[in-house]
């Protein structure tokens, strides 16, 4: 291969990536440090921070790249539940609660773009792959349902939750 994208699909959904991470990088490098600190109420009692946030959304981005590549190897994804999820985000959320601005924003670009490599490595055929997902009740999903649902998704997703927390 001549360093070309497997499928156009697969480009446009990685172009895709790249862009919310670095409009959720741009959003975040002009806050301030109260900013930075401002807790984002998400259905607990004690919102994650936005700084704990976005390294959250760098740090899963190659979990989110792996489920994709399972389903799009016909594996199907069992052991990834919504309690799992839960558990390791509150694990993530106390060990990286002082996360500084500048750690957080080079892993969230420099994260973003190998998965957004990864995925333009997705043929048309890996993308239509479906296999059972344990996040989706076990439902068959494509390989181009998990890119876009999570490593796609999750940054625009938390950007929205930062703004109206912000009111920004």
């Amino acid at each position: 291969m001549n360093g070309a994208p497997a499928s156009r699909r697969a480009a446009a959904l990685a172009d895709r990536i790249e862009e919310c991470a670095e409009l959720l990088a741009a959003f975040a490098e002009g806050l301030s440090e109260a900013e930075w600190r401002t807790p984002v109420p998400e259905g607990r009692k004690d919102g994650r921070s936005v700084g704990v946030i976005v390294h959250h959304v760098a740090s899963v981005y190659p979990v989110e790249i792996n489920l994709a590549q399972s389903v799009a190897a016909a594996k199907p994804v069992t052991d990834i539940t919504w309690d799992v999820v839960a558990e390791l985000n509150a694990e993530h959320t106390e060990e990286h609660e002082e996360i500084s601005k500048a750690a957080a924003l080079e892993l969230l670009l420099w994260n973003s773009r190998a998965a957004a490599s990864a995925v333009r490595g997705f043929t048309d055929e890996e993308l239509d792959q479906a296999a059972p997902f344990s996040l989706n009740s076990d439902a068959p999903v494509t390989a181009q349902f998990v890119i876009e649902d999570h490593a796609l998704r999750h940054s625009w997703h938390h950007l929205a939750r930062i703004r109206k927390a912000l009111r920004r």
